[in-house]
């Protein structure tokens, strides 16, 4: 799971970071609003947690960007301001939770796990089906007519976004972020990799490369 924290105390992001990925998380940071919406507007989080009071930018504003943009990823705001009127208005704005500072770091990782896992169910509740392909993104299990594979994580993560996209373009840059996180320090060379591991475990050739840029999956049904 990959977490984006927008939050300005450095202190802060120093603990929650080390405690998130300690959890499991993989963790991208920003510490003002305009960094995180540039991020955040990447879609490639599975949840973000959101201060609401931030340089450059509100986390308000932050949030009702993201949501015109028709990114749907849960967001979890963190505010010091408890009134009523201030949760509504983060409600309002998209957040799909409110916890209030100074919080117990138990409380924010159960309301996470929530989230994430809210989203997961909607994401995996049907198999994705594209170009004579089947895939259970819950089990990493992809049917090619009578055949069945078992893909590990990266390459179920891989495929899925390739299929769920099928026929468009994907680049190399929005996989690794997608897959390895915004501030990973793996390149490129690491895509083609796994690109040529689902080639040759589906024994498929419409994972087609766009020289330069990256690949799309082939709606023709070419799989042999």
């Amino acid at each position: 799971m990959k977490v984006l924290l927008v939050e300005d105390e450095s202190k802060l992001i120093e603990a929650l970071s080390h405690l998130l990925r300690k959890s499991g998380y993989v963790v991208d940071t920003a510490s003002d609003g305009e960094t995180g919406t540039e991020m955040a507007s990447t879609g490639i989080y599975d949840v973000i947690v959101l201060d609401r009071m931030l340089p450059r930018r509100d986390g308000l504003s932050l949030l009702q960007e993201v949501r015109s943009m028709g990114i749907d990823t849960p967001v979890l705001m963190l505010t010091a301001r408890d009134a009523p009127k201030d949760r509504v208005e983060g409600l309002n704005a998209g957040a799909d939770d409110y916890l209030v500072k100074p919080f117990f770091i138990d409380e924010l990782l159960a309301r996470l796990r929530v989230l994430t896992r809210r989203k997961t169910q909607e994401l995996v509740g049907d198999k994705i089906k594209a170009a004579g392909l089947s895939l259970d993104p819950l089990r990493g299990q992809v049917r090619k007519g009578a055949e069945t594979f078992q893909l590990t994580i990266t390459e179920s993560l891989l495929l899925e976004m390739l299929m769920r996209n099928s026929g468009k373009v994907v680049t190399k840059e929005r996989i690794l972020e997608k897959i390895w996180g915004y501030n990973s320090e793996l390149d490129v060379a690491n895509v083609n990799l796994y690109i040529y591991y689902l080639r040759k475990k589906l024994r498929i050739s419409n994972i087609k490369t766009v020289r330069g840029i990256g690949y799309y999956l082939q709606e023709d049904n070419n799989v042999s």
